[in-house]
């Protein structure tokens, strides 16, 4: 086998065209098994191979600088840049990350996760080298590869205006699939793939490339090789106006699986001067049956919405909602499936907006429809919600308007790494004036508040929920209103538990009895505002102990610390310790891992109580 060998870049632009497609049938295989087997992103992958291939025999990586938007499709240029061997630690605590990653190579620039980032990245990259250039260094080109759904966010178009502006040497790989996490909602690529099947642009494309394909791509022939493709773009006139009103050259569409006529494609914008677009069509999933027939599947072979969990519970309760009120319309930024709103869309499609990558617009949007009268619910991961908490804070938040943040991920999300975990929406939700911040600490806890939430007009409301799985609760154990829940009574130590962390909290009250310790243990369920009775209660014993799966500073510990300290009342202010996540960035692994680390495990729990005691 290929992979057998030590792959680099360098070996690549050594080998033929018949060895290359060998090695794409192995990269598939080996991506397929390394997925299935650790978990992480499928579809993208496959897709990918011939281009990133393509585009490391044309570049000359890390000289010229590869940028992933977003990192989903990383994996081939991972393999390629000498970390097969890596792979059996995908995924893993201090193992190969899902996403490029700094520390991991020179050939990774960001760890680019979050999408329509590579084109602001490629801009002050391609300064930075013109800068240079200009001081006597060598050219250094600049790729970004993004996909059709990255260019639905509002932030890859602000990127792709000033790089037209400033005419830096940009290559952009336009791959596009015709999904992100959905079919991606965009009138650009809608343009596109009308595009791509025009007969008289099809035609205009295969005659420039038999007149590229009769020339050598060396020395004199240089020259007309680039008036070659500025004749024919020109004549493409059904080429997007979109891009060249912005400056930016536009080439293609090309195969995206044909790894001769996409080298040929790379080196002729390679050559052009300023920003060029290279429209490229794969198939997301391409080479694996299952991926192919499963659209969930062309993302991930796991992490969707599961029996048991909080997302399933959102996706039942919402349905339920939604039933009797006329007025509720779910909003979604290119994640219907993530989100658990794909029982919601096949109900009611005409309440269902899915807004593409553009957290910013979704949240804005909602603000619009609350105040024409209905009740937006934008369900949305927690570390994409923290992209639009300008317009939550300004855009809801300031004029009270009812939108209810449904936000799933919150927490310690595990593999992903730091870019996914939800650790800041706590801390920064709490600030926003009149905000109602809810946790649920079971599946039946969450249908409750999303009915509570939707009650609720006069200011909005955040739920918010972890990746891991929900617990089950008897009627008896699930709260109501704004009120706090006491599970256990004690007199020595009082637990306050948010969410998903109640568990934990229980299991450390049963230790710290155990070392005749008389705890009580509320579930804090609201947030913000909390609730005076819990605190009340609280003030009563010598130690509060808070525990949350959020950062610390700022987290709910620290707003629980505040009143505490603000309350009037006989008796001393009981010892406090607030337990949460540090403000640092934390590496993947798997959550109960983590939160151990992080002091949030059942026996850290207990250890600092009795530490704080003594």
């Amino acid at each position: 086998m290929l992979l057998n060998r030590a792959i680099t870049p360098a070996t690549l632009r050594e080998m033929d065209y018949d060895e290359l497609e060998v090695l794409t049938e192995e990269i598939r295989a080996f991506i397929v098994d390394a997925v299935t087997t650790h978990g992480g992103h499928l579809g993208s992958n496959l897709g990918a191979v011939e281009l990133t291939i393509a585009l490391h025999r044309v570049f000359n990586s890390p000289t010229d600088a590869i940028i992933w938007d977003t990192g989903h499709q990383a994996y081939v240029h991972k393999i390629v840049t000498g970390r097969s061997q890596l792979f059996e630690e995908l995924r893993k605590p201090g193992g190969l990350s899902g996403y490029p990653s700094r520390e991991e190579s020179e050939h990774d620039w960001v760890e680019n996760s979050h999408a329509s980032t590579s084109l602001s990245y490629a801009h002050g990259l391609a300064l930075a080298y013109r800068s240079a250039e200009q001081r006597g260094g060598p050219r250094r080109r600049v790729v970004a590869v993004i996909g059709d759904g990255s260019m639905t966010g509002g932030m890859a178009f602000e990127g792709l205006n000033n790089l037209g502006h400033s005419n830096l040497d940009v290559v952009i790989i336009f791959n596009d699939n015709g999904r992100s996490y959905a079919p991606t909602v965009s009138r650009l690529s809608e343009r596109l793939a009308r595009l791509a099947v025009n007969p008289a642009f099809v035609q205009q494309q295969e005659r420039l490339e038999r007149i590229l394909g009769d020339l050598p791509l060396v020395g004199e022939h240089v020259d007309r090789v680039v008036d070659a493709v500025k004749a024919g773009v020109r004549e493409l006139q059904e080429s997007p106006s979109f891009f060249s009103d912005l400056g930016v050259r536009y080439t293609g569409p090309f195969d995206g699986h044909d790894i001769r006529n996409l080298e040929r494609s790379l080196r002729h914008a390679a050559e052009l001067q300023g920003p060029v677009v290279v429209h490229v069509l794969t198939d997301k999933g391409r080479g694996y049956a299952p991926a192919e027939r499963d659209p969930i599947k062309r993302m991930h072979d796991t992490s969707q919405t599961k029996l048991g969990s909080y997302t399933q519970a959102f996706a039942d309760a919402i349905v339920k909602e939604a039933e009797s009120r006329q007025d509720l319309v779910a909003i979604t930024a290119a994640m219907p499936d993530s989100t658990g709103l794909l029982t919601f869309k096949d109900r009611f499609p005409d309440r269902f907006v899915d807004v593409g990558i553009a957290e910013q617009h979704a949240v804005t949007s909602a603000a619009g429809m609350a105040m024409g009268g209905l009740r937006p619910v934008v369900a949305i991961y927690s570390t994409f919600l923290t992209r639009a908490f300008d317009q939550v804070n300004l855009d809801v938040g300031l004029h009270r308007q009812p939108v209810v943040f449904c936000i799933d991920r919150a927490g310690i999300t595990g593999d992903d790494g730091p870019s996914h975990h939800g650790i800041l929406d706590m801390a920064l939700l709490t600030k926003v004036p009149g905000m109602c911040v809810m946790a649920p600490s079971s599946y039946q806890e969450l249908e409750v508040m999303l009915s509570q939430a939707l009650d609720m007009t006069d200011a909005p409301v955040a739920i918010r929920w972890p990746k891991t799985a929900a617990r089950q609760a008897a009627e008896d154990e699930v709260g109501s209103g704004l009120a706090g829940r006491k599970v256990r009574t004690g007199e020595a130590v009082c637990l306050l538990a948010v969410g998903k962390m109640l568990e934990a909290a229980e299991q450390a009250a049963e230790r710290l009895e155990s070392s005749g310790v008389s705890t009580s243990v509320w579930d804090v369920r609201v947030v913000t505002p909390l609730d005076q009775a819990m605190l009340d209660d609280a003030r009563t014993h010598s130690l509060v102990v808070t525990v949350e799966d959020g950062i610390r500073e700022g987290g709910a510990g620290a707003g629980i610390a505040t009143a505490l300290s603000a309350m009037d009342g006989p008796g001393a202010m009981p010892a406090l310790r607030i337990l949460g996540i540090p403000t640092a960035y934390l590496p993947h692994g798997k959550p109960d891992e983590i939160l151990a680390a992080c002091g949030l495990d059942a026996a850290s729990i207990a250890a600092t109580a009795l530490e704080a005691l003594d």
